[in-house]
């Protein structure tokens, strides 16, 4: 009898787990026995892994293979496990275990001829293997970029199973970690293309400034699709922390660029508006994906055309909205990703939606239903609302209007002065802040309250309006370089808040 082990790791949602793989060879007639709830890609390894170990110039033991994958009652899916199995089978051929295999982590796909493929979700493998206290990991040359962002553990590359063997051996060197380049700020949209729209403008700074959600509506060519495309170019960059968040997530999905793997900036996301439940929050057999809100995550979902969207994909943003997060169970397991983003939604006001209000044909049950998609439990987690109007030609000045390095200043300085207020509190931006915080510890003086309290009795909003209201009275305070909000901070955030859709 012989037996081999290799290790690599099994990846649920972002969150990895070591996976032990034995390689047993006995008497018996020749066959491959795979253990250990493997999928149907990891079943097909088999096949893989022995075209590429014979096509290396390699033996294959041949007698009873039987390949077993701990822990048993995990759930192990894809290619990733490729090279791993390989290791444990020449580990087990040559009856003595290589000292470099025993502190390894081993990723990736086999191709027939014996290279070693880039695979989904190496970023959060090496996070894992770190955490466990692996010193060593082994990814494919083309994941290396990725794999290199994390520090604390010895990353290599390699690019064939026979380099891999040649190290193991002591007679040769795989690929170190690489420097990644940094990407390129200086390319994005300008505020200052926009032409008019002062209360919108003024509406995307202030949601910039606290991570508010926000909803424009109004006829089609006014700026509503420009106005939300400048919006990340206005967040600060992401920090080294949040950076290597949203690349897991993309790492997941498999949208990790090669050149520059790390994600500095808030990612755009604008999924098409006939995009169903599970491309929207995450779907799939087995074990969930990401959707187009944890892609989004520390930045902004864009949703063009909302009021066309379905309505339970619209409804799915309710606990993503609320709770930062989504959890999507499925046979495999409940996944958890992060999805802490900044919602934009734009809308026509009716389906015809003319440049004129007054050539609109539509009767009034018709415009009331199509807005009617729009759920008042959603737009309550909606903090602005702007109604967007058609620009006249004295909106074409002479002088331009400000640039985003202008605003993004103004917005640098009021969530340095946000982060420096919620530290206790373990958030950094206003929309985060719990809402018995802002009621009891931070609420505003009484006459500030003043408008709030007369919305409140009037029913005119709800408490949870009460505590997004306040949110952004706090980023307006930041804007002004205040201390606490005002009468009119909370006057001009409650203003935002009934305009548009719902009241």
């Amino acid at each position: 009898m012989a037996l081999g082990r290799a290790y690599s790791v099994a990846v649920r949602g972002l969150h990895g787990e070591a996976v032990e793989i034995e390689a047993d060879i006995t008497s018996g007639l020749p066959g491959v026995h795979l253990v250990g709830l493997a999928d149907a890609a990891l079943q097909e390894s088999r096949d893989r892994v022995r075209s590429a170990i014979t096509n290396s110039g390699h033996q294959w033991p041949m007698s009873r293979l039987t390949l077993a994958l701990s822990p048993a009652t995990l759930p192990k899916m894809g290619s990733v496990y490729d090279v791993a199995l390989a290791a444990a089978v020449l580990s087990a051929s040559r009856k003595k275990p290589w000292e470099r295999l025993e502190k390894s982590i081993l990723l990736g796909e086999l191709a027939l001829d014996g290279r070693v493929r880039p695979v989904r979700g190496v970023l959060p493998a090496v996070l894992a293997a770190r955490r466990d206290g692996w010193p060593t990991a082994v990814v494919p040359v083309g994941n290396l970029g990725e794999a290199s962002l994390v520090d604390g553990i010895e990353v290599l590359g390699v690019n064939s199973l026979g380099q891999l063997f040649g190290w193991l051996e002591g007679k040769g060197s795989l690929a170190d970690r690489t420097v990644s380049e940094t990407p390129d700020d200086d390319v994005e949209a300008d505020l200052a293309d926009i032409v008019g729209q002062t209360h919108a403008r003024r509406a995307v700074e202030i949601a910039a400034a606290g991570a508010h959600h926000l909803m424009l509506t109004g006829p089609p060519g006014i700026g509503k699709t420009m106005l939300a495309q400048r919006l990340p170019g206005l967040l600060p960059p992401l920090s080294e922390s949040e950076a290597l968040e949203v690349t897991a997530i993309h790492s997941v999905v498999g949208m990790v660029s090669d050149a520059t793997p790390l994600i500095t900036r808030p990612p755009f996301v604008a999924p098409h508006h006939t995009s169903s439940v599970a491309a929207l929050v995450g779907g799939g057999s087995g074990m969930a994906r990401p959707g187009a809100v944890s892609r989004a995550h520390r930045g902004v979902l864009f949703l063009d055309e909302c009021a066309e969207m379905g309505v339970s994909a619209l409804e799915a943003l309710r606990t993503p909205l609320e709770d930062g997060e989504i959890r999507l169970a499925r046979r495999d397991g409940v996944a958890r990703y992060p999805a802490r983003f900044q919602l934009v939604m734009a809308a026509n006001p009716c389906p015809c939606a003319p440049a004129d209000p007054r050539d609109c044909i539509c009767a009034a049950p018709v415009k009331r239903r199509y807005l009617g998609k729009l759920s008042g439990p959603l737009m309550d987690r909606v903090d602005l609302r702007v109604d967007m109007h058609s620009v006249r030609a004295g909106a074409f000045a002479d002088e331009a209007a400000e640039a985003t390095s202008v605003v993004r200043a103004r917005v640098a300085c009021a969530r340095e002065a946000a982060a420096a207020r919620w530290t206790a509190v373990g958030v950094r931006t206003n929309a985060e802040v719990p809402g018995p915080v802002l009621r009891r510890g931070f609420r505003p003086s009484r006459e500030a309250m003043a408008p709030l309290r007369t919305a409140l009795d009037r029913g005119l909003i709800s408490i949870r309006g009460v505590d997004r209201t306040l949110r952004v009275a706090w980023s307006l305070c930041d804007l002004a370089g205040r201390t606490s909000p005002d009468c009119h901070d909370v006057a001009t955030a409650l203003s935002f808040r009934q305009a548009g859709t719902r009241s």
